[in-house]
């Protein structure tokens, strides 16, 4: 069977799945039956990090899948106290040792964390780690637009993707913006909006599931793939896992995207980017 994900090419020449699977918050020892069940319904990239604890059940749900690893696209982070030259590069070393891998798909730095002074030093050692070929793409997650336009000033590769808190009510336009201007993607994490807001009983969203006689939550994740969005919902549920795979047999109308993309509220669920440190 074909897979239906559709890819998007980075800014290196890289491709890059558009739907994943993410293992934020995944209890570390229910990762490896939680992954193994995603990859099973059919999902090749996941998202994890070292702070989630989790990399090693990833990395063992990889390695019993029997799944050729140039079919998998993994992406991990690095820590927000490990932005020094030397504690990156040992940081990076720890995540590929427990993910079991000789290479990751994309490597990120998971905040700015501006009050430590460290992405650009960050980001010049993820430069180098990309140059060894060890991260086949590098990027960085949680970046505001002064964060970015700091890194293309300061350095020389443009970071191939900057992760985001993205949902119908929080969609960082400025963000988004200055990232598609400049060739990076958006990666949306949070796509459902954590459920702490009522996305799915909005009349744009529940109007739009029952026109196409789908969830929701398929139109929400329909909705950030027909934006342009890379985006991977958790579960640990394999019913719902499938729920969100089953995205690739309808298509919102341009009504139904502008009435989804019109509950913007700047409403971030998470902490500000420059707050966390």
């Amino acid at each position: 069977m074909t897979n239906p994900v559709p890819t998007l090419t980075l800014n290196d020449g890289h491709t890059i799945p558009q739907l994943g699977f993410g293992v934020f918050k995944v209890d570390p020892n229910e990762t490896l039956r939680i992954v193994s069940d995603a990859l099973e319904v059919g999902y090749r990239h996941i998202d994890t990090a070292a702070i989630y604890g989790n990399e090693a059940g990833v990395g063992d749900a990889l390695a019993n899948s029997g799944i050729d690893r140039s079919e998998l696209f993994v992406t991990t982070k690095l820590w927000n106290d490990r932005q020094g030259t030397q504690s990156a590069f040992d940081a990076f070393d720890e995540s590929l040792e427990k993910l079991g891998l000789e290479y990751v798909d994309l490597y990120l730095i998971h905040w700015p964390a501006p009050a430590n002074n460290k992405y650009v030093e960050a980001w010049k050692a993820l430069e180098q780690i990309r140059e060894s070929g060890r991260a086949r793409s590098i990027g960085v997650s949680n970046f505001l637009v002064p964060h970015l336009e700091r890194l293309l000033a300061e350095t020389d590769v443009v970071p191939a993707v900057n992760q985001i808190e993205l949902h119908p009510a929080h969609q960082q336009p400025e963000v988004t913006a200055f990232a598609r201007a400049n060739g990076i993607q958006i990666e949306a994490w949070g796509p459902l909006g954590q459920g702490k807001y009522p996305l799915f009983d909005e009349p744009a969203v529940a109007g739009a599931a029952a026109a196409h006689d789908k969830t929701s939550a398929q139109v929400v994740i329909r909705w950030h793939l027909q934006m342009g969005n890379i985006v991977f919902p958790k579960s640990d549920r394999r019913s719902r896992m499938a729920e969100n795979f089953d995205v690739f047999d309808f298509e919102l109308s341009a009504a139904e995207l502008a009435a989804i993309t019109s509950l913007e509220r700047a409403g971030r669920v998470s902490a500000h980017p420059d707050e966390v440190n």
